[in-house]
This record gives C-alpha cells, sequence and structure tokens, in this order.
C-alpha cells in the first residue's frame, strides 16, 4: 500500500456548464469518501493545454499535499496516453494526459520521482459507450491513490524523461535593445502577465518610477515601473511584479488587456527610453495590434 491522502485538486477545460465536474466528483466522493475535492479552476478554454500548463505551474506551490487531477484536452481523440506522476519525495501525485499539462507543474514541484501509464484496467471504470478518460480513469485513478494503492500498482511504469515537456516560451533579446516578452495569462481585470521578472531587465536598474518603452505591433507607449497600480496616474499604463514574480502591463481600474488590444501568446517588446527621453507621466489611450 502507498500513502493515504484527503485531497484532491481539480483543473480542467470541463466548464460548469453540464454535469461533467459534478460526474468526477461523484465518482471520487463513491470511491474515496473521505476525501475533500478542491477546484482549482474548469473554466480553461477547450484543448487550451498552453493556458492549463500554466495555470496549473501557477497553483502547485499552494495546494495542499495530495492528488491534482488535471483534465484538459484529455478527450481519447487527444491519442495521448494517461500518466501518473510522483513528486516532492511522495507528497503529492498528478494525474492526467501526458500532453505538456503536468510538465511545468512537476518541475515546479521538484521534478518527476516516478511515472506510471495507466494502462490497468483493474482501476478504471467500465462504460457501456464510448470512454470517456477523465471520467473512466482520472476520476477513479485519483481516488484509489488517495486510498493508498501504489503508483506501481496502477499501470506500467514509464522514464519520466520521455514524457511530452511542457511548452513555456522563455523572452529573448529584441533586435534593437530590449526583450521580447510574451503574454502569458489575462487575469479577471485584464491585467497583462509577461514571461519576464526583473532579473530580465537587470541590465537597465529597473527601479520604482523608471519608465520603459513598450511596444507591440508599430504602436508604442511608455511604461512606468510601480510598486501598485493605485499609483498610477489616468490612461497611465504599469509595470507592476505580480505575486508570482512576473512582471505585468497594468492600468489602474481598467483592463490593459482591452486597452493594448493584448491576447495571450502576443509578443510586447519591453526596452529603455531612448537616451534623453523621459517619457510622459500621463498618456491618451491608443488601441494596439496584437502581433500574431
Amino acid at each position: 500500500m502507498g500513502r493515504r491522502f484527503d485531497t484532491i485538486s481539480f483543473l480542467s477545460d470541463l466548464g460548469v456548464a453540464d454535469e461533467a465536474v459534478g460526474v468526477v466528483k461523484s465518482i471520487v466522493r463513491d470511491l474515496a469518501p473521505h476525501v475533500t475535492v478542491v477546484d482549482l479552476t474548469h473554466h480553461v478554454a477547450p484543448y487550451d493545454v498552453r493556458a492549463g500548463s500554466l495555470a496549473l505551474a501557477r497553483a502547485i506551490g499552494y495546494v495542499p499535499s495530495g492528488v491534482v487531477l488535471a483534465s484538459v484536452d484529455a478527450g481519447p481523440q487527444s491519442r495521448r496516453p494517461l500518466v501518473a506522476i510522483e513528486v516532492a519525495g511522495g507528497e503529492g501525485v498528478l494525474v492526467g494526459p501526458d500532453n505538456g499539462l503536468l510538465a511545468p507543474a512537476v518541475a515546479m514541484a521538484g521534478g518527476a520521482e516516478r511515472a506510471v501509464l495507466l494502462v490497468d484496467a483493474t482501476f478504471h471504470l467500465a462504460t457501456a459507450g464510448g470512454a470517456w478518460p477523465t471520467r473512466d480513469v482520472l476520476a477513479p485513478v485519483a481516488a484509489h491513490l488517495c486510498n493508498g494503492v501504489d503508483l506501481a500498482t496502477l499501470g506500467e511504469e514509464v522514464d519520466a524523461d520521455t514524457l511530452l515537456p511542457g511548452v513555456v516560451p522563455l523572452p529573448r533579446e529584441a533586435a534593437g535593445g530590449g526583450v521580447a516578452a510574451e503574454v502569458l495569462w489575462i487575469d479577471h481585470f485584464g491585467n497583462c502577465q509577461l514571461n519576464i521578472g526583473l532579473d530580465d531587465v537587470a541590465p537597465w536598474a529597473l527601479a520604482e518610477g523608471q519608465r520603459v518603452q513598450v511596444s507591440a505591433g508599430d504602436i508604442t507607449r511608455v511604461a512606468e515601473r510601480v510598486e501598485h497600480i493605485g499609483l498610477l496616474g489616468a490612461g497611465s499604463v504599469g509595470l507592476v511584479v505580480d505575486p508570482y514574480g512576473m512582471l505585468s502591463l497594468v492600468l489602474d481600474r481598467r483592463s490593459a488587456a482591452e486597452e493594448l488590444a493584448l491576447v495571450p501568446t502576443d509578443q510586447v517588446v519591453v526596452a529603455p527610453l531612448p537616451e534623453g527621453d523621459r517619457g510622459q507621466g500621463t498618456t491618451s489611450p491608443v488601441t494596439l495590434r496584437p502581433t500574431r
């Protein structure tokens, strides 16, 4: 027997408009009634493995010990195997499709220690119709893990290095100077998280109150580095260090994504102002054309 768990952290692209999430949680309740299911989110855009993997990576440092059930693009049409990956000295097990969804979170948790392909039907649900992997495999496997079933019992052990890696974009040097960043995520308030932190702009010594150029397409704005959004003037674009340690484009009480016409994966170039140009503290609204 393996270690018992009492928590399953659940992330998916299933939405909450129909019974799908409730069915998964009902299966867990039936097989492991002692378990609490924590809903991380079920509003990942359908099939958006990239967004799901980034959301899971942001959350993994805060979930309790236990099982993480992640299901994004986990239907039979994806043709990717289902896996369980042990991390953190057995403190956690991530179950989901081997499509890159789990990889960034596994890395954030210190790397894979054991991994199995979930091929033992003993731990799956029988289905009278077409198989639904989230319901018929991932949910019962997560419950069995919580009941103390050892990882090695669930299927065929596999070298973790052979699993599909996640796709996390890296910043690069921009032509003419600066950093070419990418919009990783847009939160509920329209703040645009970039894939850069203060280390990526360390040569500029980006201090509080300093201004930089922010460009998307052929439109350029001036953004001010501020400690928090409330220090911005009306219409001013700001750069803040967000709760995850990344730089985010923000506006005070307005959506930066809407104001700047940005969506995830758009490129944004952040660069020092030309020598002698201190920029403008307040700017008028304009529309940026995202680069695709």
